[in-house]
């Protein structure tokens, strides 16, 4: 069982380059070094606490690792923050990974970055920086001998060392053939289900280990628009990641006394509910058992506020032997389906003289009733273009020219996720190069066939600069206010950002911060009011590539003149792919 959550190749290639920023910066001190007389800078050894090897090696993909190993260093870098940390100056410092507790039952794989003899390394670095993220980490990859017995165990010891600097002890527990817990398979949407209905979830496990489970825990998981009417006072509830648009869950964690005996199946005495609510679009239940005992499961709270549940008490009970298909690791499932949203392009009606600079205030809001994000895809962007009218050029915008051969052609985009209410205003500065009588230029969200736009005929704005009052302009559903001789309609006005967040990295949720896997697939969707709203302007969003594509599912094409975007799973309108640097999961 793959315990803890390994970086993307992206950070691994960000951890590099900062070591090497790091040491020809060392003399820029963002953190002065400790001398004689002061306490040493505290230094975090992070990982796994323990590892469970299943006797029959199914231990992930073979040649991946099962434990990531850590530091994080004294102060705090926030990630979305678009500045790299300052280094903290130091003489160099040597973290020793000890595995000879595993001798006679596992073949130990040390980071071959480090000094290795036998079972132990040392690994010699001098790269440190506040927070987890650009410092240094070493993989270790765990596979069972012939000789190896259920109940085999042993402790891998982990210690640093250096000047000036006090590390912590980590140890990781590695045991052999002990419980594994396969989660039972989550139903499918029932037929004709809508927002504002329960979803019954009937939730169990299998033991697929070779030992009992002295005890278990029960963790399930709803996004912002799941909640769960029921309270059992054997859980405790809680809001996990309030601040985080796309993280963002209402949590219970349920424990259980007694042993549980391997190969056996166990269910639930009766479904959890899940009630949808009338925004809710794709929003993701998930749930996971663990065998940890009730004594253990204060660990599995750290970090929120709980309150204990005051009803009937939740009990499991032997379940009727199933097919081994009925059981997976990872159990998730997207609520509901069937949703739409409105999603309302504007523009605006200005006039000027010539060599006049005027700004038009392009809008895009959500009529809702249902919002749209980013769960599965981590928060990409909507996407749409700006055709700037015949005689204009650009003097300001957040948004980018398409390409050097189309510097007319604009490409926005907006942040997700965005909620069911949501407004948000793009301003264009435009200088009146020429007065042509009754300019426009088209705004337009990409065509296709998106099952969850509920109204497409308010896809299409424009902006119209020196008008007849005789331009055709379909599609409109009326120009924002704006400009120096703005008209009529029901856009967004001002020019300023509204309610709204930007996506973050995240995504399925799974107990123990294990990545999960999409079991249906829906819209992603995320968010509460707050958080930073507004616009990305570029062709590429904030912490994209330039020309990647994301491919959360369905494809997304990208038409080199029309900028023809297609839907990406989630419902979400893909064309850049966001990596954001990652600081763990779920």
């Amino acid at each position: 069982m793959r315990t803890g959550s390994l970086r993307s190749p992206w950070a691994r290639a960000a951890v590099a380059g900062a070591a090497a920023a790091g040491l020809a910066a060392a003399g820029l001190a963002g953190v002065a070094h400790a001398a004689d007389d002061q306490a040493p800078l505290p230094v975090t050894l992070t990982g796994p606490d323990k590892v469970d090897l299943a006797l029959d090696g199914a231990e992930g993909e073979p040649g991946q690792p099962q434990i990531e190993l850590g530091l994080t260093g004294p102060g705090e870098y926030d990630p979305d923050s678009g500045t790299d940390p300052e280094p903290i100056p130091n003489s160099g410092y040597k973290v020793t990974i000890d595995a000879t507790a595993l001798k006679g039952f596992a073949e130990v794989g040390l980071p071959e970055s480090c000094d290795v003899d036998g079972l132990v390394a040392v690994c010699a670095e001098n790269s440190l920086y506040p927070g987890d993220i650009y410092n240094p980490f070493w993989d270790i990859r765990l596979d069972l001998l012939d000789t190896a017995e259920a109940g085999d165990y042993g402790k891998i010891k982990v210690t640093g060392k250096g000047e000036g600097l006090e590390f912590n002890k980590h140890t990781v527990d590695v045991l052999v053939g002990g419980p594994e817990l396969l989660k039972k398979k989550l139903p499918d949407e029932p037929a004709g289900f809508r927002p504002g209905d329960t979803y019954d979830a009937t939730l169990g496990f299998r033991n697929v280990g070779s030992m009992s489970a002295d005890g278990v825990v029960l963790r399930f998981t709803g996004s912002r628009g799941l909640s769960f009417p029921d309270s059992y006072d054997n859980c405790s509830y809680a809001e996990e990641s309030k601040d985080d648009l796309i993280r963002y869950r209402h949590v219970a964690l349920c424990t259980f006394k007694g042993e549980f005996l391997p190969g056996a199946a166990y269910e639930l005495s009766e479904p959890v509910r899940v009630k949808t609510a009338d925004f809710a679009l794709g929003d993701i239940f998930g749930y996971s058992f663990d065998a940890v005992g009730a004594k253990e499961a204060d660990a599995l709270r750290a970090g929120a506020d709980y309150l204990q549940g005051s009803g009937a008490t939740l009990t499991l009970k032997p379940a009727k032997d199933g097919q081994s298909g009925d059981y997976t690791k990872y159990a998730e499932i997207d609520l509901p389906l069937q949703n739409t949203y409105d999603l309302d392009l504007t523009g605006a009606r200005v006039t000027g003289e010539q060599g006049e600079t005027v700004t038009v205030d392009v809008g895009l809001s959500n009529h809702g009733p249902a919002w749209l994000g980013g769960l599965r895809s981590g928060g990409e962007p909507i996407s749409f273009s700006v055709r700037i009218p015949e005689g204009a050029s650009v003097v300001d915008s957040p948004c980018s020219p398409m390409n050097d051969e189309s510097p007319s052609e604009y490409l926005c985009f907006a942040n997700t996720p965005f909620l069911e209410d949501e407004a948000r205003t793009f301003p264009f500065e435009l200088r009146i190069d020429k007065v042509v009588a009754g300019a426009k230029g088209r705004i337009a969200l990409p065509e296709y066939d998106n099952p969850w736009e509920g109204d497409p005929s308010n896809d299409t704005g424009w902006i119209v600069l020196n008008g007849t009052g005789d331009e055709e302009t379909p599609g409109d559903s009326g120009g924002g206010t704006g400009g120096s001789d703005s008209t009529g309609g029901t856009g967004a006005t001002g020019g300023s950002q509204t309610t709204g967040g930007t996506g973050t990295t995240g995504g399925s949720d799974t107990a123990g911060g294990t990545a999960g896997a999409t079991t249906t697939a829906g819209t992603g969707t995320a968010g509460t009011t707050g958080g930073s709203g507004g616009t990305t302007g570029g062709a590429s969003p904030q912490g994209g590539e330039d020309g990647l594509l994301a491919s959360t599912g369905s494809t997304a094409l990208l038409a080199s003149a029309g900028a023809a975007l297609a839907l990406a799973a989630g419902g979400v309108l893909v064309v850049v792919a966001r990596r954001r640097r990652a600081g763990g999961t779920a």
